[in-house]
């Protein structure tokens, strides 16, 4: 792992370890697991995709919040996004995040910043018969805009995502071990999330996307896949996201993740594959 990569991921566990000490007895609403992770723009999920669940751990008279911090690096580029969740009475997540993504071969910077809302329209991933199902929006602000502008990109100052999930928790399915799955309807113009800006050439209209998680969990441990469809507004060839992951949570208040990715071609370059790292807590 690169220095700086360390760094920021052994001082952000120092942080939340200290805060999980403070937050001891916090929201704990939920099973161990069940709420997921905080996703790479700050939504309730796992590392790609936004689930159905909200960030925290709150019951439907809790407030919890979730810090966390992310790396990802790939062949000529590497992302840091970090952020904060809160989830209210197991009803509404509100979030912010914000995206460092390195471009080696130009050696520059592109941020943005995610503000997200979450509302939860039906059931429980848990207990509910039918699966649990909530709507949200994250709206980027691009705050490097010459090289989306550059690239023929649309709207190079901010766009919105719309979303609706839909995840469950089955539990016991699998050789008695619980299995959870998630799919998500993305409506987006975003480029490489939003980074090279929102529409182009090829497409100025929001489009469609598919993104589904699947995993198993083994009490403190869980592993599984994701898929997340992309758009190719700029007529570079956007791939499709995947990835495999393991995640391990400790106790209610803290998680772990590590996954390998395949992010395809970005930017016009190709075979864009490596490792991600994640640090959350939930208290």
């Amino acid at each position: 792992m690169p220095r700086t990569a360390s760094n920021i991921m052994i001082k952000s566990l120092i942080f939340l370890l200290i805060f999980t000490a403070s937050f001891a007895y916090g929201a704990d609403g939920k099973l161990l697991g069940t709420s997921g992770l905080v996703q790479i723009e700050g939504s309730g999920g796992g590392g790609l995709v936004p689930w159905a669940t909200l960030s925290g751990l709150d019951s439907d008279s809790e407030v919890s919040f979730s810090p966390f911090v992310s790396y990802v690096s790939v062949q000529d580029y590497s992302l840091k996004s970090y952020g904060i969740s809160g989830s209210f009475y197991d009803q509404l997540e509100v979030s912010i995040n914000r995206h460092e993504f390195e471009v080696d071969a130009l050696k520059t910077e592109l941020k943005q910043d995610i503000y997200g809302v979450k509302y939860r329209v039906y059931g429980d991933i848990v207990y509910s018969k039918w699966p649990q199902i909530s709507v949200g929006l994250m709206h980027k602000k691009l705050k490097t805009p010459a090289i989306a502008d550059a690239l023929g990109a649309t709207q190079t100052n901010s766009g919105t995502d719309f979303y609706i999930s839909a995840a469950k928790v089955h539990l016991g399915l699998l050789a008695g071990y619980n299995l959870v799955w998630n799919t998500t309807l993305r409506a987006s113009k975003a480029n490489e999330l939003g980074l090279l800006g929102f529409g182009g050439a090829n497409n100025d209209n929001y489009k469609l996307n598919f993104e589904a998680t699947a995993g198993v969990v083994l009490r403190h441990i869980a592993f599984g896949v994701e898929y997340r469809q992309k758009p190719d507004n700029l007529g570079l060839n956007e791939d499709d996201w995947m990835d495999v992951f393991i995640s391990y949570f400790p106790n209610k208040h803290i998680s772990l993740t590590l996954a390998y990715l395949d992010l395809g071609s970005i930017a016009g370059s190709d075979t864009q594959s490596g490792y991600y790292i994640s640090i959350g807590g939930q208290f």
